[in-house]
């Protein structure tokens, strides 16, 4: 198993539109007072915001999505700086918040088989191997030694190692992640 930060592998379908979407960043707020956008990154390769033709703007919880293409992007650590074709005022930055920048799956290189894209866990629940809830897996975190899954659970976060000794299964269909927590370590949450 393997799992790389960012893009591909899962999303969600849409009757009648592209396939699944793949989110490379999320919009959270306007940048300036020309509709540029401020953008944390949820991809490895900043240069595919960049490198982008046509993308959509996606709300993930309506599945509402809206054609868009990426202008110009300047990277600023793990965000970006977007302007978007259609977002071209403050107001119109202000109404993106929130959504995702996302392509089709089908516009991104595929995997070698049992890697996957950490975007195609966002959302999957995370159990211990006795069957307890532990939260909902929100993204990952890049530390020298190995990635941190961030799990959310109410308003705590826990930050799992993404070891296989630690995650003992994924399963991206069934949308839920089995994990062998050391002692302690589900103690150690961060409000």
């Amino acid at each position: 198993m393997s799992v790389r930060p960012g893009s591909g592998g899962g999303g969600h379908e849409g009757a009648g539109r592209a396939g699944p979407l793949i989110p490379l960043a999320e919009i959270v707020r306007p940048h300036g007072l020309r509709g540029e956008v401020k953008a944390l990154l949820l991809t490895d390769d900043p240069g595919q915001l960049a490198e982008l033709g046509e993308c959509y703007l996606w709300d993930s919880a309506s599945d509402a999505r809206s054609r868009s293409r990426v202008e110009h992007c300047r990277v600023q650590g793990r965000a970006a700086i977007l302007a978007l074709e259609g977002i071209d005022s403050i107001a119109d930055a202000e109404q993106a918040v929130g959504r995702l920048v996302a392509v089709p799956q089908e516009a991104l290189a595929p995997l070698p088989r049992g890697t996957f894209y950490a975007s195609a866990l966002v959302g999957a629940s995370v159990v211990t191997e006795d069957g307890v809830l532990v939260g909902e897996f929100v993204g990952l975190e890049a530390a020298p030694g190995q990635d941190l899954w961030v799990v959310r659970a109410g308003g705590r976060e826990h930050l799992i190692p993404a070891v296989a000794e630690i995650v003992r299964e994924v399963n991206v269909a069934a949308r839920r992640i089995t994990i062998r927590p050391p002692e302690g370590l589900l103690e150690l949450a961060t409000k």
